[in-house]
């Protein structure tokens, strides 16, 4: 009778111990990003998945090749040229640059590599404690996405010699 219960139980046990899998994507933030003309350019998402925060971008009517993406310090973006963006978020006041070797800013992004037919997307885990990610882009201003008119060299201070600004959305929380 023990023998038969305890069998009977161990897939119950079992079931315990398997993995549950990837946690739940929560959308947290969104922004759609227009050019300079006013059109639709894409969207960007703040996504959180356990302890990581990452942004989700896609591009569209963007012209071929590559294209320096920063987060701004100011969630404005006034058409055409979205200097109302600010420079790049930097809550820790380091220098420019994925490549820097003393460190990049929160608002250094990678280059988005936009194909032949206009789009690009990728996905990028922001570096930080998501607390302290959420109070520095949701601060009183704000937080802007920044498309630019050419790559990030990933080095020169304080910008990255991307050129000017091509595209902008603000973040607002869902």
């Amino acid at each position: 009778m023990i023998r038969k219960a305890f069998v009977a139980m161990m897939p119950i046990a079992l079931a315990a111990c398997a993995s549950v899998g990837e946690l739940p994507v929560e959308r947290i933030a969104s922004a759609t990003i227009l050019s300079g003309s006013g059109q639709p350019a894409g969207t960007a998402e703040l996504v959180g998945q356990g302890d990581t925060l990452s942004l989700k971008i896609a591009l569209t009517g963007i012209s071929p090749g590559l294209h320096g993406t920063h987060l701004h310090t100011v969630g404005k973006c006034e058409a055409p040229d979205f200097k109302s963006a600010g420079g790049h978020l930097n809550p820790a006041h380091k220098e420019h640059g994925m490549e820097n070797p003393k460190g990049r800013h929160l608002g250094d992004l990678p280059n988005m590599n936009v194909a032949a037919d206009g789009t690009a997307s990728m996905t990028v885990p922001l570096n930080g404690e998501p607390a302290s990610l959420m109070s520095d882009m949701f601060d009183a201003d704000g937080t802007a996405i920044v498309v630019h008119a050419g790559p990030d060299d990933y080095m020169s201070d304080p910008a990255g010699n991307a050129g000017g600004r091509i595209a902008c959305g603000v973040f607002k929380r869902i």
